[in-house]
């Protein structure tokens, strides 16, 4: 015999309501403590330098979202952007003295990235659906495995993009669009269109019941492996799209560059509600997980509170703080 629902208590309103507004509530009083600290964090120039560094990991932090909620997870994210980028560089300094210095050479260049993002995710996602190894093993393995390469092309040193490119290509960072500068634009539209994929597509609910339960997808005649792939290559381009407005900023790829950017995304995701579990997770949360991070560093560096060096300690500190509380959520 069903028995009748029990309606839900106060305590497990207030836990919903602080899962769904906690991030929010936390940045709003994070930007008025800075303010307080130190007014000139509240001026135009400064946040938009907040929200530009935070395009970077806040775009490979969407296609997180998406392999965290089917149940996956990615440590390679920071050492592909790297070998992506040393790879991008390195071709269009070849192409330069055949195709010059062009619009043309960076764009063969920008879709080398995307190319190269969709080709790891592929490659993540079938060894570990048809190799079934654990997503951790895979993505800790391949992160060793794509600095390296970055390490060996560049012999440790630096790859540098050509003067001529260089100039060609500085807008993509540099530049704006009615005030505001291109990487937020970027990232505003990756999270709408990751938004809606998530929320308003098949596609998207199939995501979230793989995560909520792998077994009874499959039973439903849901083809897991075949939507997990798709979430690891959904990953793999929002990396690329990531190291596509990267590369201008300083010109160069180095054996350091998106050094951490793993634990930034991933700390994005979860301070965003989505859950370690899988099953559940929203853009939104994620948009503001990650602009949350980057405020976190940018008032370390307006108020010398810590040390900026200890920038990722406070972090990883948020990360271990955000499990704790989502213990048994699914």
């Amino acid at each position: 015999m069903l028995q009748p629902e029990k309606p839900a208590t106060k305590s497990s309103k207030i836990r919903f309501n602080l899962s769904g507004w906690g991030p929010l509530l936390g940045l709003i009083l994070l930007c008025i403590l800075a303010t307080l600290l130190n007014p000139a964090f509240i001026s135009l120039d400064n946040v938009f330098n907040v929200l530009t560094r935070t395009a970077f990991t806040g775009i490979i932090a969407v296609g997180m979202t998406f392999v965290i909620i089917s149940g996956g997870i990615d440590l390679s994210v920071g050492s592909m952007a790297a070998l992506i980028a040393g790879v991008m560089i390195l071709v269009m300094n070849a192409l330069e003295p055949r195709l010059g210095g062009g619009t043309f050479t960076v764009l063969v260049g920008m879709l080398l990235a995307v190319g190269l993002g969709a080709i790891f995710g592929v490659l993540h996602g079938l060894i570990i659906t048809k190799g079934q190894i654990e997503p951790f093993i895979v993505t800790l393995g391949t992160l060793g495995i794509f600095r390296s390469f970055l390490t060996y092309l560049s012999q440790g040193g630096a790859i540098t993009l050509q003067q001529d490119l260089s100039d060609r290509y500085s807008p993509v960072y540099y530049g704006a669009f009615l005030g505001v500068p291109i990487p937020i634009w970027v990232f505003l539209a990756v999270a709408l269109i990751g938004g809606l994929v998530l929320n308003r597509t098949r596609f998207g609910r199939y995501v979230q019941a793989i995560g909520s339960n792998e077994q009874v997808a499959r039973y439903a005649a849901i083809r897991v492996d075949r939507i997990k792939i798709l979430t690891y290559v959904i990953l793999g381009i929002c990396v690329a799209l990531a190291t596509i407005l990267y590369v201008p900023r300083l010109g160069s790829a180095t054996p350091s560059t998106g050094l951490l950017w793993e634990l930034e995304t991933i700390a994005a995701v979860i301070i965003g509600g989505t859950s370690l579990r899988g099953g559940s997770g929203r853009i939104t949360g994620t948009v503001v997980g990650a602009i949350l991070l980057s405020t976190i560093g940018n008032v370390l560096n307006l108020t010398s509170i810590i040390s900026v060096y200890l920038n990722a300690a406070v972090q990883g500190i948020v990360i271990i703080i955000v499990a704790f509380l989502q213990r048994g959520r699914r």
